[in-house]
């Protein structure tokens, strides 16, 4: 006797295969490419929109702080893929692990702080890892912050990243750009969200853009 599945039926099934196959991959989409659901701005007043075909962009604000979107889910132990492009003139970043210290008098949020993945062109240190707020400077130390041109400017560029224990591994377009290993950072940023950074700007400078997209994060 032939079996009938009734449509409820199928779809179900369809979407709990659909289901386990996404779980067994692993990767979580934190931007749902409509709208800025499960993201918070913290610090600054550069503007961050979605555009057409599930972009962020991210414009400069004059007389701003440094900006954050940052994920309200944080992070600890993860291979996070995104691809970015970025204003030639603009420093951005993208913030890991990192947490907000104690507002103070009439800020809605604390200074935004952790290990950030450095995105710009101009210098030539795309890739290495700088301490936001720290008090450090740059993670990667001074001897390995050697000027390099993986990062294309005008042009969408893939960026991973691997956070697991104190070590940190960037890529670039498929190039290894820095191999971190840090206990000092990790023992106060052991996990924290996501941060897409647009910089501060002068007054005579500007406006730029920095855009993201296909972000992706996989817990390990």
């Amino acid at each position: 006797m032939r079996k009938i599945i009734f449509p409820a039926l199928l779809t179900a099934l369809l979407l709990s295969v659909t289901g386990v196959a996404s779980a067994a991959d692993g990767w979580i989409k934190p931007f749902n490419g409509k709208d800025l659901t499960g993201w918070t701005q913290k610090n600054g007043t550069a503007t961050y929109v979605v555009e057409d075909g599930g972009v962020i962009r991210g414009k400069t604000e004059v007389g701003s702080p440094n900006s954050f979107l940052c994920t309200d889910k944080d992070y600890g132990d993860f291979e996070l893929e995104f691809e970015v492009k970025c204003d030639d003139g603009l420093n951005s970043g993208v913030q890991i692990r990192s947490q907000t210290a104690e507002a103070k008098g009439d800020q809605k949020f604390g200074r935004v702080n952790g290990p950030q993945v450095e995105i710009e062109k101009s210098t030539g240190e795309a890739g290495y890892v700088y301490g936001e707020a720290t008090g450090r400077g740059w993670l990667t130390p001074e001897d390995r912050l050697k000027p390099h041109d993986h990062f294309k400017n005008g042009e969408w560029n893939t960026y991973r990243v691997v956070a697991k224990g104190p070590r940190i591994q960037t890529f670039i377009n498929g190039e290894p750009i820095e191999d971190l290993t840090d206990e000092e950072i990790y023992k106060t940023h052991p996990t924290g969200f996501i941060g897409l950074q647009v910089h501060g700007i002068g007054k005579d400078q500007g406006p730029y853009e920095v855009r993201w997209k296909n972000i992706r994060i996989k817990p390990l």
